[in-house]
Formats: C-alpha cells, sequence, structure tokens
C-alpha cells in the first residue's frame, strides 16, 4: 500500500489494516472505491459474485454507456481502479463483520475457501438485493429479456410492442399505467382474482389497458429467452413481445439486520442523508437501501457515500 495513505490516522486508536473495507462490487461498490482512491483511502474492495442485473443482455440509462452489457461495465469499473495502489479488489465472500471500539473486524473467505480477518474503520455495504420471481414456469427462464422489472430501463428496447404486466392490485395498476407510455397494447394479467378495486379498473380502461384474471399456467419463449406466450389454465393463450414485474426482493446478506441495524418495512437498509446506517461506521449504498434501483443512481449513491465516508475519518483525524 502507499505509504502516503498512512500519514492520519485518530492518535488514540490503533492502525487498522484498512481505512474502508467495501462489501459488494457492483456498480455502487466500484464507484465508491474510485472516490475513496482518489482520496488516497486504504480500501479493500470484495468480491463476493455476480450483480443483480447479470442476466440482462445491456445497462441502459447509463450516461456514457448506455447498452452496455453488465459485465463489461463493471469490468471497465475494476479497470479504472489500477492506477489507484491504496484500492485493493479481492474476489472474497465476508463471513462476518464484528464492530470494535475503534472499527471493525472483518472475517471473509477466498474463492480457494481460505479465510482471513482484517480491521477497517469504517465499512460500506454495497450488497444489493435478490429477486422474489413468482413461482411460475418460464418466469426464472426469461427473466432479463422477456421477462423485465423496469421500464426507465427496458422500455425502450420492447417499445410498440404487445406488452404485459403481471401482478395484483395498486402495484400492478400503478406499474401498468406506467408502461402504457412505451406502447399502446398493454395487458394486465393478475393470475387469479386481482384486487383491483372499481377505480383501478376505470383508470386502466380509460387506457385501453385489458385485464385477464385467469390463473396463470406458464410462460412460454425461446432458448434466448425472448417472451411469446402467456398461457393461461383456461381461455385463449395471449401473445405478447415482453411481460414486466416487480417481484418482491430481499436483502442479498443479512449483515445489517445481524449488527441489529434499522430495517425499513418494505425492506430496505435504512441510512441517513449521510447514507450512514443506524450502526456508527456502518455504510450502505445501492440497491440494498431504499428507493429507486437503477445501475447510474446506484453508482452516484457509493460515489455520494465514499465522500461521507472519506469526511467523516478526515473529521476524526483532525479533531478541533
Amino acid at each position: 500500500m502507499a505509504s502516503s495513505t498512512s500519514r492520519h490516522r485518530p492518535q488514540d486508536q490503533p492502525l487498522t489494516d484498512y481505512d474502508v473495507l467495501i462489501v459488494g462490487a457492483g456498480s455502487a461498490g466500484l464507484s465508491a472505491a474510485l472516490t475513496l482512491g482518489r482520496c488516497l483511502r486504504r480500501v479493500l474492495v470484495c468480491d463476493g459474485g455476480d450483480p443483480r442485473n447479470a442476466p440482462s443482455p445491456a445497462v441502459h440509462g447509463f450516461l456514457s454507456r448506455d447498452g452496455i452489457k453488465p459485465a463489461e461495465l463493471l469490468r471497465l469499473g475494476r479497470e479504472q481502479l489500477a492506477p489507484y495502489p491504496s484500492v485493493e479488489l479481492r474476489t472474497a465472500r465476508v463471513l462476518e463483520i464484528k464492530p470494535l471500539a475503534y472499527g471493525f473486524e472483518i472475517t471473509a473467505e477466498t474463492e480457494n475457501s481460505r479465510s482471513f480477518t482484517i480491521t477497517a474503520r469504517k465499512v460500506l455495504l454495497s450488497t444489493g438485493v435478490e429477486d422474489e420471481l413468482p413461482p411460475l414456469d418460464g418466469m426464472r427462464e426469461l427473466w432479463g429479456v422477456g421477462v423485465l422489472h423496469c421500464p426507465y430501463c427496458h422500455g425502450w428496447e420492447v417499445r410498440d410492442q404487445p406488452l404485459a404486466v403481471y401482478g395484483r392490485g395498486k402495484g400492478v395498476t400503478g406499474l401498468a399505467l406506467l408502461v402504457s407510455r412505451w406502447s399502446p397494447d398493454v395487458v394486465v394479467c393478475t393470475d387469479g382474482p386481482g384486487g383491483l378495486t372499481d377505480h383501478a379498473r376505470q383508470r386502466l380502461a380509460r387506457q385501453k389497458i385489458q385485464v385477464r384474471e385467469e390463473v396463470v399456467k406458464c410462460l412460454e419463449g425461446t432458448k434466448k429467452g425472448e417472451l411469446r406466450h402467456i398461457v393461461f389454465e383456461t381461455g385463449e393463450p395471449l401473445a405478447r413481445h415482453a411481460l414486466f414485474v416487480h417481484p418482491h426482493q430481499h436483502q442479498r446478506t443479512q449483515f445489517a439486520e445481524h449488527l441489529g441495524c434499522r430495517i425499513t418495512g418494505k425492506g430496505a437498509i435504512w441510512i441517513d442523508k449521510k447514507q450512514q446506517t443506524s450502526l456508527p461506521g456502518l455504510y450502505a449504498a445501492g440497491d440494498n437501501t431504499s428507493g429507486l434501483q437503477q445501475a447510474l443512481l446506484a453508482a452516484a449513491e457509493g460515489s455520494k457515500a465514499a465522500i461521507n465516508i472519506n469526511e467523516t475519518l478526515t473529521r476524526e483525524e483532525c479533531p478541533k
């Protein structure tokens, strides 16, 4: 590590292995590492595996990188960390995060199943979430191509095509009305009684959005993941080009919960305006926090968290 990075530290604290541990190497984690590297901070990034958008053929809406493959975006992100010698990237899975009086002790495991322990003054969780897709034949197989979650990310690619929206109640109503911005041919599939109010049905009807409440049997598509038909238990199959769904989600890791951090009613990690969780020194950024989910926004959150972490570290190093 560069010797210049150790010139500042709190006088009353032992020297830790790193200033910051970043758990997760997606858009949020790599963006945070870049900012912290430029601050001469000693950083370890633990890359635990593929990101949530790995099945998607492209990342859209990312300024200067619109349409890039998810793996290529991350490859470029890792490549651009190379000029910063104080940033280290390891393929490793974090097993435990233990708070200390002066920071955190972290135990992790390499891809060769070798464990190691390090200390860090601050920790950033950029671990993302897992989607809980409906247990419907074809849903998982078509996920990312024929089954989509975000019209802002994928609406342009399926514009003016026959589309469907899967779900029930208030959530499916809002998503269907949003998707109708990209196509005049949208059908809501509720997979049984939809729980739609009269008002919701009227709103959908005004936009010429049909509702089919038959039980869905399966989704039929191609080997490339393209949707062809929605097949019902009764009634005619519905030919569609793509289906949008907002699946339930859960945290990819349970570190925040195990550390006693505040969790929102929707299962997201609560953070303050500086990206810090309810546990001092532990930060979070990206899809694991509340709000809109998009690669560009995750990268922005990572950068914001890094700036706040660096400024907190600086205050600790330069007391009044």
